[in-house]
């Protein structure tokens, strides 16, 4: 396998180099967005960051900015490379840009790759088949004060395995955030919640509250190896894949 990083630079690209090296795996190829002060500079022992698009690559792991998306995908997709996608804070039609790439190359998106976390997914879709709505479903989520996008995707993707769970939709149950006089809770309302802070790598909670006790199921990343190697192992597996849109709970063997 042939690992292309892209914003190789940045906090996740540099985690994503180290696990790289730890696993074992074969980078060909680093890149950065044109003009950035690193191209040619060392990223590794071999490679130097580039500004071109690693055409060399089986698989490209891709953590950088939403509007970086919808390029990147149609070079995947002209180079016929297998995609994992970390990227959150998507809009309609860089998510449109998913859907359409995925029937053409392999293509892994998730909200979060740590191996952990999407044990939690799991976890709270199956809690949420069995606490009925008379448990009050609220999800919080913690991270770094240098995060653009709110709620995080981690915290949506839990949502979404919630509204599963329940069988409902989530935009019909959804509340993100509370302000001023709302008045009381409705049964079945799915309450997100975002702090900001400090150097938080990434803090969820899923909390089932009913008048008689409360679950809640947490998840704490301490440190961005957890997502670096979930997306690394995500590569390994999708390389043997058929085009299609897959996530982690396929990776695991979760997927029905």
């Amino acid at each position: 396998m042939k690992v292309a990083i892209l914003g190789g630079a940045g906090r996740m690209g540099q985690m994503l180099l180290g696990c790289a090296k730890e696993m074992g795996l074969n980078v060909v190829a680093v890149t950065e967005v044109p003009g950035s002060q690193w191209i040619g500079k060392p990223a590794t022992e071999t490679l130097t960051y580039q500004d071109t698009w690693p055409t060399d690559a089986n698989v490209i792991i891709d953590f950088t900015f939403h509007t970086c998306v919808i390029p990147n995908l149609e070079n995947a997709v002209r180079c016929h490379q297998a995609y994992v996608l970390g990227t959150t804070g998507l809009d309609e039609a860089e998510l449109a840009a998913v859907d359409a790439a995925a029937k053409e190359i392999p293509l892994c998106f998730a909200p979060n790759f740590s191996l952990g976390v999407n044990l939690l997914l799991e976890l709270v879709r199956r809690a949420a088949s069995v606490l009925d709505t008379s448990y009050d479903a609220e999800i919080v989520e913690m991270h770094h004060k240098h995060k653009k996008d709110a709620p995080s995707g981690t915290a949506l993707g839990l949502a979404e395995a919630l509204a599963q769970g329940r069988g409902v939709n989530l935009e019909d149950v959804a509340c993100y955030g509370r302000q001023g006089i709302v008045g009381e809770r409705p049964m079945g309302e799915i309450g997100i919640h975002a702090l900001r802070g400090g150097s938080v790598v990434g803090d969820h909670t899923v909390m089932f509250a009913a008048d008689e006790e409360r679950v809640e199921i947490t998840h704490k990343a301490v440190s961005r190896a957890a997502f670096a190697k979930g997306a690394l192992k995500a590569g390994q597996w999708l390389c043997t894949q058929q085009p299609g849109r897959y996530n982690m709970r396929h990776v695991l063997g979760f997927a029905d």
